[in-house]
């Protein structure tokens, strides 16, 4: 899977680490929300396009304001 979009709550420690990412393999789409960093705990939830993902992903961040986006 590669990953098309990546988001990070801007949380520096281990336990309050929070990561979104929308990811494809050029047929599927899913989102992988992840807590704790890389050794962390994660979620994924494949959608049927690019669309829904992105809405999942939205959603999945919340309206919280430090979230960023970060380059792939």
């Amino acid at each position: 899977m590669i990953v098309e979009e990546h988001w990070w709550n801007g949380d520096t420690t281990r336990r309050g680490r929070r990561d979104v990412y929308i990811r494809t393999d050029g047929r599927r789409w899913d989102v992988q929300a992840q807590i704790g960093g890389a050794s962390g705990r994660y979620r994924v939830q494949e959608c049927p396009s690019r669309a829904s993902a992105a809405i999942l992903a939205n959603a999945w961040r919340g309206s919280h304001p430090a979230w960023r986006e970060l380059p792939r």
